[in-house]
């Protein structure tokens, strides 16, 4: 069996240094093979101890029973800080507690329902945008997909598309800002000493600077509009205008751009991850990608569905689904011990790093059936149900899980039907993808795939147009 593409691991033995030069270049290919196999694995350098768990119990420790006790890392902070600012993904206690309060309100099942049409339209957009592209020439889909997933963040957030001058600004300046800064500054995931210097290329912090300074923009022009009474009622009127319930205050405006940031950030890198791994899965194993064209064509009609549709898309939510286990969006999640801990019997002093991979859980060789196998269909075994619960955290878990974790899953499952309805994919032989562990898992050299039209499912079915 061909398995999916996987980064080749490390020596078991390298140097301090060309462990520096090995993670900054990939943080997947930066571990040996026995992480795979192994339930917690120790570093030790003469600047840091660090500890990464694979045991779901430990797991289950840090993320469930006692996330307090492993907040999130403070290099993780001085990482992103440049465009995050102080934003519920970086921070810890009564603040996250505060921002989680008055966000959770606009991601719960009743709002998702009111998102779908704008999920909708983003899909319908990027159907129509790929038709002149839909000439069996190579096309990297990682640009495509990172256009949609930012599409469907505008239109939900601010009831804007993608064309819109700001929107497109915005979107233009974080591509920027990703090629500026690739991966994290490696003192956010590496707990280097104090002395080490956090320092920030000029066009990462200039490019970081820009995007801020236009989502001050649209959530300027937002609080306008709501003090004018002609505010849309969206993701973002929803979270400007809920008050924390213990100190009945809403976000001002510096504190909403922050977020704004952040739901740029993550409801559209790992969106748009997700779904560029889902079609070169389903590019590489065509029976599948017929199966969710069939089911695309019998569950989706040409005008605008009701939200239930999403719940009989069950093979494109199986295979968004194994697509993330393979390739989780966000690879390493970093905590820090507040209080000397022992695991596994070992000693893990007060300020350690503890390190959840969900790259390595996602693949571990004594929780999965052949885990590095592509079959959508394994959720429904019982070895697939029971690491499901236990071995399988692409949106985190526990009370830091991502608050998005529902809207993905709806605008991840609709957007890849709405695409094979329209499209076959095919692999390019030239360009095989390989996969490397930055902020998220993306292409080493870009995800390339060629498609056409899909003329029809079957010699008796065919394919209406969107």
């Amino acid at each position: 069996m061909t398995h999916p593409p996987k980064p080749p691991a490390r020596p078991e033995k390298v140097s301090l240094w060309r462990y520096f030069q090995l993670f900054r270049r990939d943080i997947l290919s930066a571990h040996p093979a026995r992480l795979y196999r192994a339930w917690m694995a120790e570093y030790r350098t003469p600047f840091f101890r660090s500890y990464l768990c694979n045991d779901p119990d430990l797991v289950d420790l840090v993320l469930k029973r006692r996330p307090r006790d492993f907040p999130k890392s403070t290099r993780v902070r001085k990482g992103l800080k440049p465009l995050l600012g102080n934003s519920v993904f970086i921070t810890n206690g009564p603040t996250w507690e505060r921002q989680r309060r008055i966000i959770d309100p606009a991601f719960e099942g009743g709002r998702l329902r009111d998102t779908f049409p704008a999920m909708w339209d983003a899909g319908i957009a990027a159907v129509e945008r790929l038709a002149p592209l839909a000439n069996g020439h190579p096309l990297d889909v990682e640009a495509e997909t990172s256009h949609v997933a930012a599409d469907v963040i505008f239109r939900t957030l601010f009831s804007i598309p993608i064309a819109d001058q700001t929107a497109s600004k915005v979107f233009s300046e974080f591509r920027a800002h990703q090629r500026a800064q690739p991966v994290v500054n490696i003192g956010a995931l590496l707990p280097l000493p104090h002395w080490f210097p956090w320092v920030h290329s000029q066009k990462t912090k200039a490019t970081a600077k820009k995007i801020r300074a236009l989502i001050t923009e649209l959530t300027q022009t937002r609080a306008a509009a709501l003090a004018a009474g002609t505010a849309p009622d969206d993701l973002a009127t929803k979270i400007m205008t809920t008050p924390d319930p213990q100190t009945g205050l809403c976000f001002n405006t510096a504190e909403m751009v922050d977020q704004v940031a952040i739901f740029f950030l993550a409801g559209h890198q790992t969106s748009a991850s997700a779904l560029a791994w889902s079609l070169y899965l389903l590019a590489l194993h065509p029976d599948w990608q017929d199966r969710l064209a069939t089911e695309a064509v019998g569950v989706i009609g040409p005008e605008i569905p009701y939200f239930s549709i999403i719940n009989k898309l069950k093979l494109s939510r199986a295979t968004f689904r194994e697509a993330m286990r393979l390739y989780p969006p966000v690879p390493m999640l970093v905590r820090e011990a507040t209080c000397p801990e022992t695991f596994r019997g070992r000693a893990v002093a007060l300020g350690a790093q503890i390190v959840i991979s969900p790259w390595h859980l996602h693949r571990h060789e004594r929780l999965w059936d052949d885990p590095d196998s592509f079959n959508p269909a394994r959720f429904d075994t019982e070895n697939g149900k029971t690491c499901l619960r236990s071995a399988y955290i692409p949106f985190s878990a526990g009370q830091r899980v991502c608050p998005g974790a529902g809207f993905a899953m709806a605008e991840g499952p609709l957007i890849l039907s709405l695409l094979l309805r329209a499209y076959r994919f095919s692999t390019v032989p030239d360009h095989p993808a390989m996969p490397v562990g930055h902020l998220t898992v993306r292409g080493k050299d870009g995800i390339w795939l060629s498609l056409k039209p899909r003329q029809n499912i079957s010699d008796e079915t065919p394919v209406a147009g969107p």
